[in-house]
């Protein structure tokens, strides 16, 4: 039986864990708090899963993150390398914590995970993305102008550039790029967050958004080739050496070269970020979004709703699933 098939109802649980726990935080203006639930709820559920798991994309370094970090051992099995469910995992419990925090759309809790080796560790930097869906998938390049690659994706679709939209994440280094798309004459979506939930949008049809381009988190970047391996859309990334609020671009680069990225032309396709043979993907909503439902609470549990996808199997579910915490209290069928 595949380790997907094995672990399905347990990654699920997981991302349900977190979701649950951060959606009751929503509103509240405390973005830490929410995404510390979230870490706290996902972690404990992992180390109830008989898996050898080590963490490859989770909240940061040791010295940065006390739970979920990278490096990190989770699972029944922690620490036995030879055990036949010995997996690598790639987390973000709380993708949008503004976004939960102020009650907006679109935030999810978000897991990969595949066999040993099957993800990039890629650092805590930024990272320029391209991300399309199968329609368009190999008719993008990354360091192709913006007009060119647009037209591109157009053509995939048999439709006009003016009938595209683009997702965007709302950031001042986005300025030449969103002129740019508006110049080619394709429609732009602005989000504050949530780049990854932009890029499954692109690679499902009916939710209007065509692609993702501009530069956000190498983490998320990762996440997002897990669910194009599954889905059979596209990602072209690079790192940046960005600043950040505690590290200028001198030393970005300097870390990213002591972690053994040296080669920051470097192009990275989605086989580079998960080349694992059996990647699995879950998303529970927190807040409602396009694809996905947030949380909803009532007397006497809480509601939510999943997408998990397994690659090897070429499955894709949307789970709908009732967490019953008093079982006298009548049940949201809504």
């Amino acid at each position: 039986m595949s380790l997907e098939r094995l672990l399905e109802q347990d990654f699920i649980s997981v991302t349900e864990a977190a979701a649950i726990a951060s959606a009751q935080t929503m509103g509240l203006g405390d973005r830490k708090h929410a995404d510390r639930v979230a870490v706290e709820a996902m972690r404990t559920t992992l180390a109830e899963i008989d898996i050898a798991g080590r963490v490859v994309i989770g909240e940061g370094e040791r010295d940065q993150a006390p739970m979920l970090f990278v490096g990190e051992e989770v699972g029944r099995l922690a620490g036995d390398e030879n055990a036949d469910r010995a997996v690598d995992i790639a987390v973000d419990p709380l993708e949008g914590t503004n976004l939960c925090a102020n009650g907006a759309p679109g935030a999810v809790a978000v897991l990969a995970a595949s066999e040993r080796g099957g993800l990039l560790h890629a650092p805590d930097t930024y990272m320029e993305k391209i991300v399309v869906g199968p329609t368009a998938r190999g008719a993008v390049h990354l360091d192709a102008p913006v007009a060119e690659n647009l037209r591109n994706i157009a053509r995939s679709f048999k439709r006009d550039v003016t009938d595209l939209t683009v997702v965007v994440l709302e950031r001042e280094r986005h300025q030449q790029l969103i002129h740019d798309i508006r110049e080619a004459g394709a429609r732009i979506r602005l989000i504050t967050d949530g780049d990854l939930g932009a890029g499954i949008a692109a690679a499902v049809r009916g939710t209007g958004v065509h692609a993702v381009m501009g530069t956000g988190g190498a983490p998320e970047g990762v996440i997002t080739a897990a669910a194009m391996r599954c889905l059979g859309g596209e990602i072209q990334a690079r790192l940046v050496a960005l600043a950040n609020e505690n590290e200028t671009d001198a030393e970005q680069r300097e870390r990213l070269g002591s972690l053994g990225f040296t080669d920051l032309d470097r192009i990275y396709r989605t086989e580079d970020l998960a080349k694992g043979e059996q990647i699995v993907f879950s998303s529970t909503g927190v807040t409602d979004g396009e694809l996905l439902r947030g949380v909803r609470f009532f007397g006497g549990g809480a509601r939510t709703s999943t997408l998990f996808m397994s690659m090897s199997r070429r499955t894709i579910r949307f789970v709908d699933t009732i967490h019953r915490e008093d079982p006298t209290t009548p049940v949201l069928f809504k």
